[in-house]
């Protein structure tokens, strides 16, 4: 579930508004967005993962009545936009699909032939 949108590194974009799938956050009134229907979140991570300064935390393990983990010790434990870290996306960082040695495209595509 979505925890946290860092005050500090937002950036106003408002990406994380437009990319929820349940719709969990509203502009703020300094256009800086608020979690507004965090019990509605899915814990998809799409929010977290479009966001280009790191600057969400969605917990994968989040317990509604547990209160959320404060922004210090999230960028501590570097937890704090972690998800794009994870899945490659952000400039200087490895893509996950490059990491991938499934041969899936073998399996399901006929081989190639032989150029002359």
């Amino acid at each position: 579930m979505i925890e946290l949108v860092s005050q500090e590194r937002c950036v106003s974009c408002n990406m994380c508004v437009r990319v929820c799938p349940t719709n969990v956050f509203d502009e703020g009134p300094t256009g800086l967005p608020v979690i507004a229907r965090q019990e509605d979140c899915q814990t998809c991570f799409i929010c977290e993962a479009y966001c280009p300064v790191d600057a969400l935390y969605v917990a994968p393990y989040a317990d509604p009545l547990e209160t959320p983990p404060l922004q210090e010790q999230l960028i501590d434990s570097k937890l704090l936009g972690s998800w794009r870290e994870t899945i490659g996306w952000g400039k200087g960082r490895t893509r996950l699909a490059e990491l991938d040695t499934t041969p899936f495209i073998d399996r399901i595509l006929p081989p190639r032939k032989a150029t002359s």
